[in-house]
């Protein structure tokens, strides 16, 4: 995939023996702009564990992980993410009272052996499912980043971990591995520093017409290397080329003539064959269209972008009537205004969804959840493209129900209005106090 300019060769033959040089070269650049990395999973470990709530006696359980990273093969100086992943932790609730959704907040160590060692600080978010009192902790995944120091094998191993829950009390149940330190979970292989490519371009003029003469300067070259300079066209060579040499600073500077009328760009590189670590980034060219006397056309070209899916809500408290002991009855009314923006400009529908947790009142006393049921109802804003559809009424429950949704159609858009009348069944001898429920919304 090379080709050697000699002197005195025809000017013809000349631009043929630099296509197969400048294919490779517009081909090369393209594929360095690269895509993101896939997290590299690691092995699925277990290993004995004990948690100390201190509310009630240790935990003695199993915790099983996996520890993943965005990056199994970085050099010295990135920076890798690692995820810590409990797929089921050691302890559970450490109490008899259920916790709502989103009171977990977990956060703990990974260890690094190898090339490198220390510690990598994880922590996740408070995201957790509900989870009924003295029932398991549900899963759940940390994250940290640590800077590559050391090039070699680094290993990852999962270390101690701490759950907390903010729920009444704020409550930290520590979690140490019996017989540390736990088995390797993943590792990587970290590579040497990258010597930076400063090698640069630039074109003047930029674009004009068929036979225009660009001066082509670089700089950042190979003191005194013989350097390539050539046009292409998408991932083709243009069959315009010429040469020049770096002077004793790296700096060069060369006539190119572009008769191609295709040419899109000019690329230099140091020698007869490409070598992206001896190569700049292509500098852009166009070529002008001259138009004769009497006539010129222009092409105007507007765009619309797509925006998001959104919600909003008028309030997050709602105060219900309350009902008399020893009579009971329904407790009700109306669930603060949720505003719901589909700005994406797609084919897609929404359906907005909720569920409640158990209504917990004085002296650990509870209504089930499945006792709030609503009504729901749902407007549409004039000039949307899709129509709201109120959800049906019944019962919410921790099972959920929805609330209102647009169907997926051509196009769909558009800004709506839902709500609910609320109402809860309590007995007649309930326990007097106040009695409070999570509902919680999910737009998707």
């Amino acid at each position: 995939m090379s080709a050697t300019r000699h002197r005195g060769t025809r000017p013809g033959v000349r631009h043929a023996a630099w296509a197969g040089v400048v294919s490779l070269l517009v081909a090369v650049p393209m594929a360095l702009a690269g895509q993101a990395q896939a997290a590299t999973p690691g092995t699925s470990v277990s290993f004995a564990t004990t948690c100390t709530p201190g509310v009630v006696p240790a935990i003695h359980g199993t915790t099983i992980t996996e520890i993943a990273v965005d990056n199994a093969t970085p050099k010295v100086g990135d920076t890798v993410t690692v995820t810590y992943d409990v797929t089921q932790p050691a302890s559970g609730n450490p109490t008899s009272t259920a916790l709502p959704a989103n009171v977990i907040l977990p956060s703990g160590v990974v260890q690094l052996g190898g090339a490198q060692t220390g510690t990598v600080a994880v922590t996740g978010t408070r995201t957790n499912p509900p989870v009924a009192g003295n029932a398991p902790f549900p899963p759940f995944q940390m994250t940290g980043t640590f800077k590559v120091t050391t090039a070699g094998s680094i290993t990852l191993t999962p270390g101690n971990y701490t759950i907390n829950s903010n729920y009444i009390i704020n409550l930290d149940t520590p979690c140490t591995i019996d017989t540390p330190p736990a088995p390797v979970s993943n590792t990587i292989t970290a590579g040497p520093v990258t010597v930076p490519n400063n090698r640069a371009i630039t074109d003047n003029p930029s674009s004009g017409p068929t036979g225009t003469k660009v001066t082509v300067t670089g700089t950042g070259f190979t003191a005194a290397a013989a350097i390539t300079v050539a046009g292409f066209s998408g991932t083709t060579a243009t069959g315009d080329a010429t040469t020049a040499t770096a002077d004793s600073s790296g700096a060069f500077s060369a006539t190119l003539t572009v008769n191609a009328a295709s040419t899109t760009g000019i690329i230099a590189f140091e020698g007869t064959s490409y070598d992206p670590t001896k190569a700049a980034p292509p500098a852009a060219y166009s070529v002008t269209t001259v138009t004769p006397p009497g006539g010129a056309s222009q092409t105007l070209n507007s765009s619309v972008k797509g925006g998001t899916l959104s919600m909003t809500q008028a309030g997050s408290t709602v105060t219900m009537t309350p009902v008399d002991f020893g009579t009971g009855g329904s407790s009700t009314g109306s669930l603060n205004a949720v505003t719901v923006k589909d700005f994406r400009g797609v084919g897609s529908g929404w359906s907005l969804t909720a569920s409640n947790t158990n209504f917990t009142g004085p002296g650990g006393s509870t209504l089930p959840a499945a006792d709030l049921s609503w009504t729901p109802a749902c407007s549409t804003t004039a000039g949307s493209p899709s129509t709201c559809a109120a959800g049906s009424a019944g019962p919410v429950g921790t099972a959920g129900a929805t609330l209102a949704s647009t169907p997926a159609a051509t196009l769909t858009g558009g800004q709506f209005g839902a709500t609910a009348n609320l109402s809860l069944s309590i007995p007649a001898f309930t326990a007097p106090g106040t009695y409070s429920s999570t509902l919680t919304l999910t737009l998707a």
